[in-house]
């Protein structure tokens, strides 16, 4: 699991680089837009770093719920964002939306103490 824990953590970080590539090109002519669409970038950099951070440390509960607040903030603002275009199944909703709860719910297994590497060590 750990394997596909950082493989999910390192999608968020490349949808991330895509979502700002794209605000770039759709709001560089508008740079309040440009401002708050590149605030989302910064947010879900954030929630992908606490999940790889958390990939790695696997005893490390408290980083666990942090990353799951973190998730479950970011699954907000993509269902908000979903409901904003009117389209809860545009590429980038659905795109977010997946690597988001498989982080989600990786890192509820963490702070659960349901890891792998915890059931090998007993």
């Amino acid at each position: 699991m750990g394997i596909v824990d950082r493989v999910f953590g390192w999608l968020m970080v490349l949808g991330s680089l895509a979502h700002s590539m794209g605000s770039l090109q759709a709001y560089g002519a508008k740079p309040e837009l440009l401002l708050w669409a590149e605030s989302g970038t910064l947010a879900a950099l954030l929630v992908a770093a606490l999940n790889l951070l958390r990939a790695g440390r696997p005893q490390d509960r408290v980083l666990a719920w942090v990353s799951v607040a973190a998730c479950a903030g970011w699954l907000v603002l993509v269902l908000a964002f979903g409901k904003l275009v009117g389209n809860y199944f545009d590429f980038h909703v659905l795109i977010f939306m997946v690597i988001t709860l498989v982080l989600l719910i990786m890192s509820l297994r963490t702070a659960l103490g349901k890891t792998q590497r915890e059931v090998y060590a007993s």
